[in-house]
């Protein structure tokens, strides 16, 4: 599957993001799909993660309360809203998506195979 995230910018601290991941060649309801994101100088870390069917979602500490990860499976399409922005939540966010059954590590990159391109998201203060 082939993913394509966009939606980042600049923005101000408070402000509010809509990122989108779209998915093409497969049918992204066969994936569970995570977002990770990395900051200049630090590892990709773990921000949110849904299951196929949208039922169940994780979520790293620091997205907790202000990140909400959803899909559209009819539109192949995955988002992650973000409100009340840090500074410290500027990276750059990659969606991901994966394949295998029985995941509990889906906070773990290597449980991923398909990786977008990334969409940067700057937070001034």
């Amino acid at each position: 599957v082939q993913l394509q995230a966009s939606g980042g910018g600049l923005v101000q601290a408070g402000d509010s993001l809509r990122l989108s991941c779209a998915a093409s060649g497969r049918t992204l309801s066969s994936y569970f799909m995570g977002w990770f994101r990395q900051a200049p100088g630090k590892e990709r870390e773990f921000v949110a993660h849904i299951t196929r069917s949208g039922a169940s979602t994780y979520y790293a500490e620091s997205a907790k309360g202000r990140f909400t990860i959803s899909r559209d499976n009819a539109k192949n399409t995955v988002y992650l809203q973000m409100n009340s922005l840090k500074p410290e939540d500027t990276a750059v966010y990659y969606c991901a998506a994966g394949s295998s059954f029985g995941v509990s590590r889906y906070y773990n990159q290597r449980e991923y195979d398909s990786w977008g391109q990334g969409t940067q998201v700057t937070v001034s203060s």
